[in-house]
């Protein structure tokens, strides 16, 4: 196997984080899935750390505003559970804070008393404008090390392991 030569830069770095763990010996796919892991783990840290450098928020808080500001008419608090993959005590939580800052507004579904509908307010809406605007830039800085051909090409190869994945966690799933 031809060696790879970002592990040997990364290995100096003292950034292999996650890929540590692997061989050079070790199956491709273990690698891969290392080096995924690594990656997303890497980009996801700076972008934590720059939204709290610049906007003093977690990300917690700025991925539950993006689901609201692409849903303007509202989500109920189950929906935004399930699009976060989170608890509802989680949302609970993060609603209560957002709304005593006055980003958000809660109101009772029409539909089910049982349910809340959250809404960014106005104010809300223009504070998660900023944060996704500078959160973009950062995301193409971050990617800016990859051509738009190479770009292209791995979000259609990842899209493709990503329904292979689907199916065979389905097909596990049906045979347990």
């Amino acid at each position: 196997m031809k060696a790879d030569p970002s592990h040997r830069l990364l290995n100096q770095a003292d950034g292999l984080g996650h890929e540590a763990r692997a061989a050079h010996d070790d199956h491709a796919v273990l690698r891969l899935w290392l080096r995924m892991l690594s990656c997303t783990t890497q980009i996801e840290d700076e972008i934590r750390r720059r939204l709290r450098a610049n906007f003093g928020i977690s990300l917690a808080r700025f991925d539950y505003m993006a689901q609201l500001y692409r849903q303007p008419e509202g989500l109920k608090m189950k929906e935004l559970s399930r699009y976060l993959m989170v608890t509802g005590g989680n949302i609970t939580g993060l609603t209560d804070e957002l709304e005593r800052e006055a980003l958000v507004h809660r109101e009772s579904s029409p539909t089910d008393r049982r349910s809340w509908i959250i809404r960014l307010t106005d104010k809300g809406r223009d504070v998660f404008s900023q944060m996704a605007q500078a959160h973009e830039q950062w995301v193409h800085e971050l990617f800016d090390g990859l051509d738009p051909k190479t770009v292209q090409s791995l979000h259609s190869q990842l899209g493709s392991l990503r329904v292979h994945v689907m199916r065979s966690c389905a097909a596990a799933e049906e045979n347990t």
